[in-house]
């Protein structure tokens, strides 16, 4: 659920300029709740995600809804102040997120750059754990100029997500150009898919095609344990909806019983061991540094996320000291072996055989799989299968 969505209706337009004008002159009207994004594996809350309440003249809530709103902004030509006023809200309440959790707001493409939304993120210092939610409302017909404002971005912490995935044509060409770390599922995708295997085949291919750019897949409008269980089964990290948590003031926690129930949905829906049991650790080396062991180390920004492998040259070629390779993978603990593996087998050849970065929750470093180690467990599992 995104900050420009609500409940489809019927109502006539408000006065927009002298609702706008209102807003300008009484921003505290403009009320924030935030919805809870859930790690499937764990059964805890990973982070949330705002959502706008718009109020009328006399305090109660706006006839017209959120998107109606923004759209009425954009229209005036005020559209990139407005969501200023969230994204300065949210900056403020960073502070008070819980533990090793993430933030997400709403930003607008074709809005990011103006001067009002692209000079309160970049003065704002570090970012994280910020995750700018691009919504795909209105086309952008020249990504150049946002994908330089993202990039500048994504060097002070924030990261970015990709809203309504598999939505369509543009949602595609958008995958390819912003390479989210965040992919969220379009909510027509996460609907019935539970009884419908070809939406269930699109959010896979998805998934893979999410792996490959090292981002994480999010289900958004889960409503069912069916849609839940589906999810959880093809090995979704992270959802969103009704059945999880509904809009509220901050910082509304998972009820225990959902969240009992959901490890119990993970563990049935992993039939296969995860990786968690081949995580070894490693050393972890600033930006401006160098390792002090001869074996593999990683190479991480201020987060801990990791930045580059750092992997001794092989006997044969040995000039001293270590080499530099892309993180081409990166995994939760909680990812299956078979699943890894389909993933490592699909790498480029020349890394093929690099180690596996294994993440947290949220995004730091916390071990490496050795592909070696994951085929001898692989085999192992075959073997210990009954003919």
């Amino acid at each position: 659920m995104t900050a420009l969505d609500s409940t489809p209706g019927t109502v006539r337009d408000p006065d927009w300029p002298a609702e706008l004008d209102r807003l300008a002159a009484r921003p505290e009207t403009l009320q924030l709740v935030f919805q809870p994004i859930v790690d499937v594996a764990r059964g805890v809350v990973a982070g949330y995600e705002t959502l706008a309440r718009f109020q009328d003249a006399d305090g109660g809530p706006s006839p017209a809804t959120p998107d109606r709103w923004f759209a009425a902004a954009d229209a005036a030509g005020v559209g990139a102040r407005v969501e200023a006023l969230v994204v300065r809200r949210c900056l403020d309440l960073r502070a008070d997120l819980p533990p090793n959790c993430f933030l997400t707001v709403n930003v607008s493409p074709h809005l990011l750059t103006e001067p009002e939304l692209a000079d309160l993120l970049l003065s704002a210092g570090d970012l994280a754990p910020l995750v700018l939610e691009l919504t795909e409302h209105q086309d952008v017909a020249d990504l150049r100029p946002l994908l330089d404002v993202q990039d500048r971005l994504r060097d002070r912490g924030a990261l970015v997500a990709l809203d309504d995935a598999g939505s369509g044509y543009s949602g595609l060409q958008q995958l390819t150009a912003v390479r989210p770390q965040l992919i969220k599922l379009d909510r027509a995708l996460v609907d019935g898919a539970d009884r419908d295997p070809v939406k269930l085949a699109l959010a896979q291919l998805l998934g893979e095609f999410g792996a490959r750019i090292d981002a994480w897949l999010l289900a958004e409008g889960v409503e069912t344990w069916g849609e839940m269980e589906a999810f959880s089964r093809l090995g979704v990290p992270l959802a969103q909806g009704y059945l999880l948590g509904r809009p509220a003031p901050p910082w509304s926690s998972l009820d225990p019983a959902v969240a009992a129930r959901l490890r119990e949905v993970h563990v049935r829906g992993r039939l296969r061991e995860n990786v968690v049991s081949l995580v070894e650790p490693v050393e972890l080396v600033p930006v401006e540094g160098a390792p002090t062991g001869r074996g593999a180390a990683v190479r991480v920004d201020a987060h801990g996320h990791p930045v580059a492998l750092l992997l001794p040259w092989r006997r044969d070629q040995d000039p001293g000291g270590h080499r530099s390779a892309p993180v081409s993978l990166r995994v939760p603990a909680s990812t299956g072996t078979a699943e890894l593996a389909r993933r490592v087998a699909t790498r480029p050849e020349e890394t093929r055989f690099d180690p596996v970065v294994c993440v947290d929750d949220v995004g730091a470093v916390v071990g490496l799989v050795r592909v070696e180690h994951l085929l001898a467990r692989l085999a192992e599992q075959h073997d210990g299968d009954p003919a």
